[in-house]
């Protein structure tokens, strides 16, 4: 059996990677992420694999990272990747009704949105690097 005590770290570093980098690209290109959300809202193919993708990773982050350990990043990293199933089945069930909640808030609030994904990335980062 693989030692899984690093997993918690490992999967806030990556997320605070993605998230850093996701953000830093929206400030670079402003209006991506409203595109993207308008192609995937116009797209039932795009629905399902963005849906099968999230709950495949979120059950991934959920199985690695084990609910009563005693490091906090490991329950906080198991919940994360609860709430990633949670909204992956809520995309499936209810895309319409989600993409356009999204499509609201993204548009006029793009900058604020993609400074909260850097700040995000930035907190996963630093978490997770002591623990290495």
């Amino acid at each position: 059996m693989p030692d899984l005590s690093l997993a918690p770290a490992w999967t806030a570093l990556f997320l605070g990677l993605f998230a850093l980098f996701a953000g830093i690209g929206e400030l670079r290109q402003a209006g991506h992420w409203q595109k993207m959300l308008e192609e995937i809202g116009a797209s039932p193919a795009l629905q399902l694999i963005a849906a099968v993708l999230e709950l495949f990773l979120g059950a991934a982050i959920y199985i690695v990272n084990p609910w009563a350990s005693t490091d906090w990043l490991s329950g906080a990293m198991s919940v994360l990747g609860g709430l990633m199933i949670i909204e992956a089945l809520v995309v499936l069930a209810f895309s319409d009704v989600y993409m356009a909640f999204w499509l609201r808030r993204f548009g006029p609030m793009s900058k604020l949105w993609a400074w909260l994904s850097i700040l995000i990335g930035i907190t996963g980062i630093a978490v997770a690097i002591p623990h290495f």
